[in-house]
């Protein structure tokens, strides 16, 4: 029975878009620009994978016979969120962007919220998540009430120390929060972002929960769903689509625990997807402006590649790619309007391919539903006739 795992690494973009000036501040180059602020990255066994043939990263050689099929993707939706690309690797574009609040929600938003949740709240501005809770973070212990942000992303953002509302209540506010932003204001996630510590010292936690909007039609997910097929959720994936096409989840604390669940996934999966989200270079690192961290991360990832190619090895196969970029090189520490890296490999998938400029990641989708003989379209194009070699089985 075919297996696949899709693993998503987080904000690992490899070059702005084209009309990345409508959405960014200045250009940016996850990958590239963290490889040449480091003085290269060791990446020795995403390079045997085609990495490096993708575009020039400083550490890496382009000289090789890649072990896998590679390329790179465009985004299509309007956006740069984790939402839209994840849809939109699943087969969902987003053609209007979903909302953001530059200025903070209005006022009259905020005084139903807090009708509704019981209480008063703090901040409502954009900011950085560590900064607002530093900023705020007394006073929130001083009086209970929730700190409230933005940023450049379409999200609304619930801060609370884990002592002062405990995670259940938090989460409650959040699902009531979800529930009442629809429509001008039905932003693509509203996020619980729990820390703990002293004043001064603060600390966000692993036990961050994503409350998003349901997709607007059927994803690849659901068609796996629909035919008895499996979709594992390791990560923040089942957040990401609201629940819907996925028929199991296991949470992670971190990306090398997102690593070993998706093994867990992999020995528990009969036929289907696996599909997983390493949270942290862009939560911990991008987010942060960390760039010897999210370089630390990548070479961290590296060292457990050849793991997943042993799982693959006989049966199934390996797709790595991005939602999006978030380059801790720029002012910024907003996500980036970023092509993705896009790697694929297995038994049957043919070596040293180049598959070129995908013009959407819905290209993932499409691939994915011919493989598994799915009655899923999408305005994805299947690269599969130049990936596959046939094998017994297709």
């Amino acid at each position: 029975m075919k297996k696949t795992i899709l693993l998503i690494l987080d904000s690992v973009g490899i070059g702005a878009l084209p009309d990345a000036e409508l959405y960014d501040n200045e250009p940016s180059n996850t990958l590239g620009n963290i490889a040449k602020a480091v003085n290269g990255l060791n990446l020795p066994n995403l390079t045997k994978l085609g990495l490096g043939k993708i575009a020039p990263i400083c550490g890496l050689s382009f000289d090789i016979a890649a072990k896998g099929s590679y390329g790179y993707m465009s985004e299509r939706s309007k956006g740069k969120d984790t939402t839209t690309g994840h849809w939109e690797i699943a087969g969902v574009l987003t053609n209007n962007p979903l909302p953001t609040f530059p200025n903070g929600f209005p006022s009259d938003l905020i005084k139903l919220i807090e009708k509704d949740i019981g209480k008063k709240t703090l901040g409502n501005v954009v900011a950085s998540g560590t900064e607002i809770i530093n900023e705020l973070g007394e006073e929130h212990i001083k009086t209970g009430y929730p700190i409230v942000y933005t940023s450049a992303d379409s999200v609304f953002q619930i801060a609370a120390h884990e002592e002062v509302l405990p995670l259940n209540e938090l989460y409650t506010i959040c699902k009531k929060v979800r529930k009442l932003l629809r429509g001008q204001y039905a932003v693509g996630r509203v996020i619980a972002r729990p820390f703990v510590g002293d004043i001064g010292n603060f600390v966000r936690t692993d036990n961050r929960h994503d409350y998003s909007l349901n997709p607007p039609h059927s994803t690849v997910l659901d068609a796996f769903k629909d035919n008895g097929k499996e979709v594992i959720a390791v990560g923040k994936i089942k957040d990401i689509f609201a629940g819907q096409g996925i028929t199991k989840s296991i949470p992670t604390k971190n990306n090398m625990d997102g690593i070993n669940k998706t093994m867990l996934a992999w020995n528990q999966l009969k036929s289907g997807l696996i599909f997983t989200n390493l949270v942290e270079f862009d939560s911990k690192y991008g987010h942060r402006n960390n760039i010897k961290g999210y370089a630390n991360a990548l070479e961290e990832l590296d060292k457990r590649i050849p793991e997943l190619l042993e799982l693959v090895d006989n049966e199934g196969v390996l797709i790595i790619t991005a939602d999006h970029g978030n380059d801790p090189t720029t002012k910024s520490t907003d996500h980036n309007r970023e092509y993705v890296p896009l790697i694929i490999y297995g038994k049957n998938i043919q070596q040293d391919v180049n598959i070129g400029m995908r013009k959407t990641f819905s290209d993932i989708a499409a691939t994915l539903s011919e493989l598994y003989d799915l009655d899923y379209r999408c305005q994805g194009e299947s690269f599969l006739n130049k990936i596959y070699d046939g094998g017994d089985e297709k």
